[in-house]
């Protein structure tokens, strides 16, 4: 197949991204013929083609201008299958990794302070974002969509009903689950200068709002009589206010595995996330999970065995007893998980979508 792959903002390093990178190796290998169109990109991906697709403007107007200079990039070549991973104008497959941003904006007003709440959403961004959404699950303009859990799924069905459910397809992400077994939890805890009977928690994430990460840090402040409950916080953030001094930030990782491998839990208490791959590497490194019901991944969490799901991000104390189950629990075998996690299911999936569309 000749195969257009679209994704606006491109990097080979972030971990975001893997998913593209071992797709896009997938196909190289496959003998498929695979061109990337974005905006701009870092590194190199062997056998691909690439097309930069330079738009300027400000920042409500970019994602539409993209969408617009695309198609009209677009026209010059004959595809069989158009993959976007961006809200674009016209594509055989979507895939709707990033959720649907109407209903972002639902959680933000859900959570936000009653005095901000009317103001959320508001602005050119918002405005040419769910315009653009709303082109993209016109089913006259995209054949078929991927979705990485049941919980998006649902919000198609409900905000786009007119897109037909047969031409959904969940494909959950996947990880390198070697990757997150490589670790000592030994070395990994000499690295933080963590002790042994050290109860850990971690946090990794960027985007102080989404993440829930307030909430974990007003947890951990009110907590600071333990003095072996520690919060490993791997994040690019910029924190907010002081920082209770049993909470470690490690600033941004390439070799999050380690993060993992020191931690007993993973804590994370997003208020909207299509499928967070948090969820998958900590259960790869056979961590338990507590996080929420906003979080497709937590369709991976059976509750007592392998981590805890909330209902709301805020609830402090259900938080605290979830922990301590945990802590009672103590350490021992690494925590078991009904569905797959590795990520070469996920590639081989997504190419029999790919050629189901280039068929039809």
């Amino acid at each position: 197949m000749k195969l257009a792959l679209i994704r606006r903002q491109y990097s080979a390093t972030g971990g975001a991204e893997l998913y593209v990178q071992r797709l896009l190796g997938a196909l190289a290998a496959a003998g498929h013929e695979t061109h990337l169109y974005a905006e701009k990109w870092q590194g190199q991906a062997e056998g691909v083609m690439f097309h930069s697709v330079s738009v300027d403007g400000a920042r409500a107007e970019k994602p539409l201008r993209f969408a617009e200079a695309l198609n009209a990039a677009l026209q010059h070549e004959r595809f069989d299958c158009v993959f976007s991973l961006e809200r674009t104008l016209k594509q055989d497959v979507y895939r709707a990794g990033d959720g649907l941003h109407r209903v972002w904006l639902q959680r933000r007003r859900q959570f936000a302070p009653w005095w901000k709440r009317p103001l959320v959403g508001l602005g050119a961004f918002h405005r040419n974002m769910m315009a653009l959404e709303a082109q993209t699950f016109d089913p006259a303009n995209t054949q078929r969509v991927i979705v990485n859990s049941e919980m998006v799924r649902a919000e198609i069905a409900q905000h786009f009903p007119d897109f037909p459910q047969e031409r959904v397809h969940t494909i959950r992400n996947g990880v390198d689950v070697k990757r997150f077994k490589s670790v000592t939890r030994k070395d990994a805890r000499r690295r933080f200068g963590l002790e042994e009977k050290d109860f850990v928690l971690v946090f990794v994430g960027s985007g102080w709002e989404r993440k829930g990460l307030p909430w974990l840090l007003k947890f951990m402040a009110g907590h600071g009589d333990d003095p072996h409950l520690k919060l490993l916080v791997v994040t690019r953030d910029r924190m907010r206010g002081k920082v209770p001094p049993n909470v470690i930030l490690t600033g941004p990782m390439n070799d999050v595995e380690a993060a993992y491998a020191a931690a007993d839990v993973l804590t994370f208490l997003p208020i909207y996330e299509p499928c967070s791959n948090v969820v998958s590497e900590a259960l790869a490194a056979g961590i338990p999970v507590i996080t929420t019901s906003y979080n497709g991944a937590s369709e991976l969490i059976d509750s007592g065995v392998n981590g805890h799901v909330l209902d709301d991000p805020a609830d402090m104390a259900t938080l605290g007893m979830c922990i301590n189950h945990w802590h009672a629990r103590g350490g021992g075998s690494p925590v078991k998980t009904r569905l797959p996690l590795d990520l070469g299911l996920n590639v081989e999936l997504t190419l029999q979508v790919l050629e189901k569309a280039a068929r039809g």
